[in-house]
């Protein structure tokens, strides 16, 4: 009977334990998940991810800019994708960024590392900053209003991008003419000349009048419309934390103090920086300013007008020590030491006359400011372009090292036993 009794036991005790492995596999089963065909990642600060195609459709999930992605489906410009924790969820095309693309935005921060700052600017509101200096550029990152960042390049790029050209069908081959017969062309040098057209009445041009293009609301063929191309300034910014891309250059503005911005003129100022400090008899401390601006409208350089501002102890505001207008200039402006002496030196690249660009120093005591050294200036080496990309693949497996113990023991292995 115990033995009965305990055989009984066991095989409930089997029952149950094969019971709850049931009961939990079916617990932790999950469907099957949509294979994916690629990687993206997240580009501006925060992106939310919606359940359908349409801008009302709920939330899912937010992600941060740098996630990783993993691509599911694309219909157009849109896109469907699957979060580390699963979550599936649609979002725009143009706010994800390759495996290419992230690469070329670490290159382009090495590179723009080393470049000069230029002076430092706030946005009017939230700002986006793109990867190429284009609209329809992918944006990755978002400026806060009022949040500090350094200028440290330039450009000035189409306002939208150019028409793809138009093929044009192949010419095609016409046969030749067949000759005319020799008796023909004697028949017709026979015939009676035609008598020339009456020559025009004097006042044609009287009588012309009016013309269908001086009627009001004349319609005006396309052909005869020149339309000008549009362009937009953009600068090139560097965050606090080393992210750098484009902004529209119209969105910032300089942070150089009120006392000196207010000598601008209606000019937009481009770039600042510090030239030396002064004391006054009160014992106020203020910094004399080299600015560069731009006058309206867009050039392809960076400025047409720099000028030295200096505190007058006398006087107790700023005064202009030295301006010089009507030229084209472009980044960077710096400051300059000069070994042995107490002036204080800056430099700037004008291109002159002769198309060439130049390096000029300047000098500075006081009012007195005068040029030292004029050498022809070499621009360095472009930055690292952001490529346009919509390939979502997924990044290439790196290569296996060969070498190791483990390989090497594997390899003997296979050569003598043949597995």
């Amino acid at each position: 009977m115990r033995f009965a009794a305990r055989a009984s036991g066991r095989i409930r005790h089997r029952l149950v334990s094969f019971g709850l492995l049931i009961f939990l596999a079916a617990c932790t089963s999950h469907p099957p998940q949509q294979p994916s065909s690629g990687v993206a990642y997240v580009g501006p600060i925060t992106l939310n991810l919606r359940k359908d195609l349409t801008s009302k459709s709920p939330p899912v999930a937010i992600v941060k800019h740098g996630d990783k992605l993993d691509v599911l489906e694309l219909r157009r410009r849109f896109i469907k994708v699957r979060t580390s924790q699963g979550i599936e969820g649609w979002t725009d095309s143009n706010l994800l960024l390759t495996d290419q693309q992230m690469d070329d935005l670490r290159h382009l921060a090495e590179g723009a590392a080393k470049l000069a700052s230029q002076g430092k600017a706030t946005p009017f509101d939230v700002l986006n900053m793109h990867s190429a200096p284009a609209r329809l550029s992918p944006s990755f990152f978002q400026i806060a209003e009022g949040e500090s960042v350094e200028v440290i390049g330039h450009r000035l790029a189409p306002h939208t991008a150019p028409p793809e050209p138009i093929q044009l069908p192949a010419p095609v081959k016409r046969a030749a003419p067949a000759k005319k017969s020799k008796t023909k062309d004697a028949k017709a040098s026979q015939a009676p000349p035609k008598p020339a057209p009456p020559p025009p009445p004097r006042n044609w041009q009287d009588l012309s009048k009016p013309r269908a293009t001086d009627l009001p609301g004349a319609y005006a063929h396309p052909s005869a419309t020149f339309v000008a191309p549009q362009f937009d300034d953009w600068n090139l910014v560097r965050t606090r934390d080393g992210k750098v891309g484009w902004v529209l250059a119209r969105m910032l503005m300089m942070a150089i103090p009120d006392e000196v911005a207010q000598y601008a003129e209606g000019h937009r100022i481009t770039a600042y920086l510090a030239v030396g400090e002064v004391k006054d008899k009160q014992g106020q401390s203020k910094h004399n300013w080299l600015w560069t601006t731009s006058s309206a409208g867009q050039h392809p350089f960076e400025f047409d007008s720099f000028r030295v501002f200096v505190w007058s102890t006398r006087r107790h505001h700023y005064e202009t020590a030295f301006i010089e207008r009507n030229v084209q200039g472009f980044y960077p402006i710096e400051t300059a030491a000069i070994p042995g002496q107490e002036e204080k030196a800056f430099s700037v690249v004008l291109r002159e006359k002769d198309g060439k660009l130049y390096k000029r120093t300047y000098a500075f005591t006081g009012y007195h400011v005068r040029m030292i050294s004029k050498i022809p200036y070499r621009p360095p080496a472009d930055l690292p372009e952001v490529r346009a990309s919509r390939n979502f693949d997924p990044p290439p497996a790196p290569a296996q090292v060969s070498g190791g113990f483990s390989q090497k023991l594997a390899d003997l292995r296979k050569k003598w036993f043949g597995r």
